[in-house]
């Protein structure tokens, strides 16, 4: 049996220079009326900061269904005593046709449209250390073959700009990324590019 799924997914990750360890952690899934990808990324680089980014996407597995503002909360308790984290969390309801995104640091993300037409989220500064804080959650409709691009800190405001992000197709997108980019990263970085298949 094949899975249709809705939602096509690539990414890039690479550890910064020196560190066998990524400190970014990433997690994606889709179910028949869903889909939710997580970035997150430990303060610092290497072991302990891959220890907290694991925490909490495995918190985001764990309630991957409940809402985003819930699911960042759920995410900040699990911090006590851990070094902190920047996250970022994108959940699609295919059903309706609408999603919901709330990044909390230097997580970003973009959209683009099936005209070409580049969105940029700005996070809310600061990050997650167990700390009771305010969480804002963006939401908009899902528009037929829209493109999502979710990356951390290691990813630049001129790399993010370049023409390749208006491609349609995502494995182009990471790929053409890694093949210009990858022996100058200096930091952790990941780069996940989706696209809801839906057409209109």
């Amino acid at each position: 049996m094949t899975v249709d799924y809705q939602v096509e997914v690539s990414v890039f990750q690479k550890a910064k220079k020196g560190n066998y360890f990524c400190g970014d952690s990433y997690f994606y899934a889709e179910t028949d009326d869903t889909f939710i990808c997580a970035l997150a990324d430990g303060l610092g680089s290497g072991e302990f900061a891959k220890e907290s980014s694991q925490v909490v996407i495995d918190t985001i597995k764990e309630y991957k269904d409940i809402p985003v503002k819930i699911l960042m909360k759920k995410c900040n308790q699990k911090l006590v005593g851990k070094r902190g984290v920047v996250l970022g969390i994108l959940q699609m309801d295919l059903k309706s046709e609408e999603y919901a995104y709330s990044s909390i640091g230097n997580i970003g993300l973009m959209t683009v449209t099936k005209d070409a037409v580049k969105k940029r989220n700005i996070p809310q500064s600061g990050y997650l250390s167990g700390y009771e804080r305010p969480v804002k959650v963006v939401t908009d409709h899902l528009k037929p073959e829209m493109v999502f691009v979710m990356f951390s800190d290691g990813v630049t405001s001129k790399e993010i700009s370049n023409s390749y992000f208006l491609a349609r197709d995502v494995y182009h997108i990471t790929n053409s990324f890694a093949h210009l980019y990858q022996q100058q990263l200096e930091d952790d970085t990941t780069l996940i590019a989706m696209k809801y298949n839906r057409s209109s």
